[in-house]
């Protein structure tokens, strides 16, 4: 996923703007860096900058307006109330998408910001096209398989793994079923039905983006994306799913500077308070439980540090953790990228060079 434009690729540096710095850009003073600081100043000034980007990339597309899809979420949320800012409320679809186990919550909230804001909106639910692909029926067979107990009139499912600041670098993928919010079972998935279970459920994302996409064209409109810094560098978006978007606004933006922008935006505070979720498991998971494996505020400052090649102790002070857990966690976040590489990247294209 490549960023467009130069508004937004500063917005992460203006946060370090106090800092001394060396040629490399790195800072210099480390004795005092408090992360968090860092990312939570100057948000006023980091809003301008977004709808400025906003209208750059839709006026340059030649669009009249912005679709976007609303999840319910603190990302779209706050890419929704930039674009009305910018745009004027005329100007900005939004698209509910939900299917069948999505959370309620996710189409109520959805529709409450777009009523708050005064965007017309339309849901189109998914589940058919899920279906007619036989997604559910094959993903119900991998989880029977894993967990013979399952019974999908009784349990709800989820997908996580080890939180990472108490189990290290163990890995492991489980599904848990879950009766009545309480978890009856933890089964351990192989890793080629792990990969599977992945597949169909990014069905569920490229779904939503041939939607969306039908209506921009429909309206001459530009696809805004909601794809955080955080996801971005995790690799935590589908390609060609959430990650197929004309723009986006919120890619150089931490998780932590989002959750920022919402308060400064005055976006609904439940929408604030709402765990992030990809909202694809029948049981509402967190990215914390299985995406970051750590509270966001924690993961946010150690990509803070990798990026700004800050000491190990800038690190220990700011997150309270020791040494040894930072490089590792350090570690396991260079494996993430490595593994998610491909995800980051636009296809390649053989250039052929003139004979003379």
């Amino acid at each position: 996923m490549q960023i467009v434009g130069s508004s937004v690729a500063k917005t992460t540096e203006s946060h370090v703007k106090n800092l001394s710095k060396n040629s490399t850009g790195r800072p210099m003073d480390y004795s005092n860096v408090q992360i968090l600081n860092e990312l939570n100043s100057d948000i006023d000034e980091l809003a301008e900058m977004l709808k400025g980007f906003i209208r750059d990339q839709v006026t340059g597309f030649k669009k009249k307006g912005v679709v976007l899809g609303v999840s319910g979420g603190i990302d779209s949320a706050v890419a929704l109330t930039l674009c009305v800012q910018e745009f004027g409320k005329e100007n900005v679809y939004g698209l509910l998408l939900p299917e069948k186990e999505s959370a309620p919550s996710s189409k109520t909230l959805g529709a409450e910001i777009c009523e708050s804001l005064g965007v017309s909106y339309e849901e189109v639910p998914i589940s058919p096209i899920i279906e007619a692909l036989g997604i559910y029926d094959k993903k119900e067979q991998i989880i029977k398989k894993t967990c013979p107990e399952y019974d999908s009139g009784v349990h709800k499912t989820s997908l996580v793994l080890p939180d990472f600041l108490n189990q290290g670098l163990l890995n492991v993928p489980h599904i848990m079923l879950i009766k009545d919010e309480k978890t009856v079972a933890r089964c351990r998935l192989k890793a080629n039905d792990y990969l599977e279970l992945v597949s169909l459920q990014n069905v569920k994302q490229r779904s939503r983006m041939i939607i969306q996409y039908m209506y921009a064209e429909k309206l001459n409109y530009a696809v805004c994306g909601t794809t955080n810094k955080t996801e971005l560098m995790l690799g935590q978006f589908v390609k060609y799913g959430d990650g197929g978007v004309d723009f986006e606004p919120l890619a150089d933006c931490y998780k932590t500077q989002i959750y920022a922008l919402a308060k400064y935006l005055k976006v609904n505070e439940e929408i604030i308070k709402r765990p992030p979720s990809a909202d694809t498991w029948s049981h509402y998971t967190s990215d914390e439980e299985f995406y970051w494996r750590m509270p966001i505020h924690i993961m946010d400052q150690l990509l803070y540090a990798q990026e700004y090649k800050l000491p190990v102790e800038v690190a220990e002070k700011n997150t309270g953790l020791p040494r040894d857990t930072i490089e590792k966690a350090w570690r396991h976040i260079d494996r993430i990228r490595d593994n998610t590489e491909y995800v980051r990247t636009a296809p390649p294209v053989y250039h052929m060079t003139c004979i003379e």
